[in-house]
């Protein structure tokens, strides 16, 4: 809990200097960012132990560094396109103690694999889905979303089928407050 406040601090100041956070986001960090993103980490299905996980687009490190941060049994890769917040990024993790790997790149540019990869506030789901499935191995997508997931899966559904994905909206946490595309083959645990 400790590393979680500290890390809302550096979101409430390096991260409005760093234009990474507005302002107005610094009073609801926790319950709107944070919280938000440690509900998935209570959810077994989503996050099983020791899994590999790629963020992709993480910008200040939401949901990656959270994860890292709440469960030290993940294997968390940040993979982020822009230099201002890979500084952010490598700075954060190397100030909270934090071990995950900061990778700069477009996601369509690299060859990783991890058996959740996840996104939050990056592009539709639509959007997403083709840039994020070859680098799942053996798990899932898990997308987090606002009250239009539903819409935004419904969109993204002819892709989905074409390629022999399933997915559904969740809502995850204890209490739930979170929700979650959660994307994967029926083979797939």
């Amino acid at each position: 809990m400790k590393r979680l406040q500290e890390y809302q601090h550096l979101l409430a100041t390096d991260g409005v200097e760093w234009g990474l956070i507005g302002p107005r986001e610094t009073e609801r960090l926790w319950e709107r960012h944070i919280d938000n993103c440690l509900a998935v980490t209570e959810d077994p299905l989503c996050l099983p132990q020791g899994a590999t996980v790629l963020d992709v687009g993480s910008g200040a490190g939401l949901p990656g560094l959270v994860w890292a941060i709440a469960r030290p049994d993940l294997k968390v890769t940040l993979v982020e396109p822009l230099e201002r917040r890979v500084r952010f990024l490598e700075q954060a993790a190397d100030r909270l103690e934090v071990p995950v790997r900061v990778v700069r790149a477009r996601i369509q540019d690299v060859d990783l694999q991890a058996n959740r990869v996840t996104a939050r506030a990056v592009a539709a789901t639509s959007t997403l889905l083709p840039w994020l499935a070859p680098h799942v191995s053996g798990g899932r997508m898990v997308l987090l979303k606002g009250q239009r997931a539903q819409q935004e899966l419904d969109a993204a559904l002819p892709w989905l089928t074409r390629r022999g994905w399933q997915a559904e909206v969740r809502v995850v946490g204890d209490p739930p407050r979170t929700r979650v595309i959660d994307v994967h083959r029926d083979e797939v645990g």
